[in-house]
């Protein structure tokens, strides 16, 4: 399961588990200082923004080429664009001074992030085993042309697969970045599986914006999302040759998030033979095919 949904609202499961390691942390800190010492709450909550802002940080840096055209990418943190490390290290960095400007705060503290750290890193790591190796939904989708196309036919190389729709902003946000992507990685199948509309609403959007994407199928009850457990768009997944799930991306994706997630296949997997398979023709959707 990529996201938890109640009625229209769907939260990813990754920041639901640092909503929940948070408050975990916050309460055993606070349980702990009731016995002797400083309610870490406070810090805790500073602690948290700081990890996130070195986590970015860290990100900006390591995909730096992909930013220093637009310098203002860098404050539009949609793209989820984070590195676990740098900011693990912030915040353990920043427990340690805190700790021994406050010696009152070490003990709550200690126990109070302990615990959030263990928590959020055992429950992620538990995650992303079960999401991962799961296999590519057995099911018929709609090409361009009406007919019945088996996802499962798309098994053989390095797989991506984009959930949108026209009237979610992030995906038509979104849009150029993995149009561009596709023209770049001839040997990575983009698929642009739209969710409930109909072909003549999605052809019109595509043409109006000038998109000329390959690989357009429809989903006209949402079943896919359903299958793979994400109910927000756009969500992106990857798959290698064998179909099983390499990583996923929920909300919009930018280049140098797309450049990250792409970073899951191995190259030596990459098969360009697999253009010439038919059962792999590509369908194009636009006015400019």
């Amino acid at each position: 399961m990529l996201t938890l949904t109640i009625g229209s609202f769907a939260l990813a499961i990754n920041h639901l588990l640092l909503i929940l390691a948070l408050a975990l942390a916050t309460l055993v800190g606070w349980r702990v200082a009731k016995r002797g010492g400083e309610n870490p709450e406070s810090v805790l909550f500073s602690l948290f923004l700081l990890g996130l802002l070195a986590a970015r940080i860290g990100f900006v840096i390591g995909y730096w080429r992909y930013f220093e055209n637009d310098p203002l990418q860098m404050l539009d943190l949609r793209d989820g664009g984070f590195l676990m490390w740098p900011g693990l290290l912030a915040v353990v960095g920043g427990a340690v001074v805190w700790s021994w400007r406050r010696t009152g705060l070490r003990r709550p503290l200690g126990w109070g992030l302990g615990s959030g750290l263990a928590f959020w890193l055992l429950a992620s790591l538990a995650s992303n085993l079960y999401d991962k190796g799961t296999q590519l939904p057995d099911m018929a989708l709609r090409n361009a042309n009406g007919e019945s196309v088996q996802l499962s036919s798309y098994k053989g190389g390095p797989l991506v697969i984009n959930l949108w729709a026209t009237w979610c902003p992030p995906c038509r946000r979104e849009m150029p970045v993995l149009q561009n992507a596709q023209h770049q990685h001839e040997d990575v199948t983009f698929l642009f599986v739209n969710q409930g509309e109909s072909m003549q609403s999605v052809s019109t959007f595509l043409e109006t914006q000038g998109l000329n994407l390959s690989n357009v199928l429809f989903d006209s009850g949402g079943q896919l999302g359903q299958k793979v457990g994400s109910m927000a768009l756009p969500t992106t997944l990857f798959y290698n040759a064998e179909g099983r799930l390499l990583a996923s991306h929920l909300g919009e994706l930018s280049q140098a998030s797309l450049a990250r997630a792409l970073e899951n296949f191995d190259p030596n997997t990459s098969k360009s033979a697999l253009q010439g398979d038919p059962a792999r023709t590509t369908q194009c959707l636009t006015a400019h095919c």
